[in-house]
């Protein structure tokens, strides 16, 4: 089989795009696949595009982007599978999903991990926000071969359109990459947090709990991202993301923290974070939103919490026993290798092309 992928983001860049199906990417190629990998966003635009100003350059880069698509059109007719993650384009109605599905009768593997029809506008993506075409979703779904969803919550939306949803789960390359586990016995435990500024505005609820928590034990509230937060807690530290220290940096959590809002943008959520955390043996203390209840179990693996008090008792007891850290810890490494490891998740992956 020859396979097309059209992605939004240069390769090896989008966490989306890297724990979806890049990391798959070198079975197909044992299995004696062949395929391409077709970016919408060049490199130079990926480089400013969350950055402020340079409007001009990321609007040219944009239109290059849909120039792109254009004279890739000669190639679709290669391919036996036409992989879409997202969309084939990110702002306007799907052209090139109807051409392809429609005009070349192309088989479409359709994938999404987050609820991309609902509006969820931020100052990085306000000035697009009104050509985002949301909608779409509904129309791929139903024009698509097969739809590959993130979570429960995602394929109950796609069935709507198509019975040919599945659940494709965001998993972790515990072989290769998230390959090592946590030692917990360390002098001053770490709360660590990992996401982008645009998910940072769920912390809101956790900040009263840390402020709280230092006034009765020493630990270090540890935030990785893109962007730098502003929170009134004497415990903060910030590390800028970086690809090349991404897991030794995850690695000096002893607890790590995904809080969400209960609303319909968040139960999309896959549960990213608390993957992360806990394929490098990390506790994860979660709020029962979209997936995490699914992932985390209450007093085995890590904590639900759905109000201050829990979210209270739950560090405190981890931040004073590193024995249940470890026990916790443990639990959540082998809960990562049985259901939400690429080698565990590798014929469900393949069988999107069957």
């Amino acid at each position: 089989m020859h396979i097309l992928f059209l992605v939004p983001y240069p390769a090896g860049k989008a966490p989306s795009q890297r724990f979806r199906f890049e990391q798959y990417l070198h079975f197909l190629a044992e299995a004696g696949h062949t395929y391409q990998l077709e970016s919408f966003i060049s490199e130079t635009t990926w480089a400013i595009l969350y950055k402020p100003g340079h409007t001009v350059s990321k609007a040219l880069g944009i239109l290059g982007g849909f120039l792109r698509r254009f004279l890739l059109l000669s190639e679709v007719p290669k391919a036996d599978f036409v992989f879409i993650h997202r969309e084939a384009s990110p702002i306007g109605p799907p052209v090139f999903e109807w051409i392809i599905a429609k005009v070349f009768g192309k088989r479409i593997i359709y994938d999404f991990d987050d609820a991309i029809w609902i509006p969820n506008t931020s100052a990085a993506n306000s000035i697009v926000a009104g050509v985002k075409w949301h909608h779409k979703v509904g129309s791929i779904s139903r024009w698509a071969y097969k739809i590959s969803c993130g979570n429960t919550y995602l394929c109950d939306y796609a069935r709507q359109f198509n019975p040919n949803a599945v659940v494709n789960p965001t998993t972790i390359d515990t072989v290769n990459l998230h390959n090592q586990v946590k030692d917990q016995r360390t002098d001053k435990p770490v709360i660590g947090w990992t996401g982008t500024h645009s998910t940072m505005k769920y912390l809101e609820q956790v900040v009263p709990v840390i402020a709280a928590l230092e006034q009765r034990y020493a630990f270090e509230f540890r935030v990785i991202s893109n962007q730098e937060p502003v929170l009134p807690l004497e415990s903060l530290s910030f590390r800028p993301w970086r690809k090349d220290t991404e897991i030794a940096d995850l690695l000096t959590f002893n607890i790590g923290l995904m809080p969400l809002e209960d609303d319909p943008w968040a139960k999309g959520k896959c549960a990213f974070k608390a993957l992360q955390y806990m394929a490098l043996g990390v506790p994860a203390m979660v709020s029962p939103v979209g997936m995490n209840s699914e992932v985390v179990t209450e007093g085995v693996n890590g904590y639900i919490c759905a109000t201050y008090q829990q979210w209270y008792d739950g560090l405190a007891k981890l931040l004073q026993d590193h024995d249940l850290r470890t026990r916790f810890g443990q639990a959540a490494r082998a809960t990562i290798e049985a259901r939400f490891s690429v080698e565990a998740n590798r014929p469900n992956f393949l069988a999107l092309f069957a």
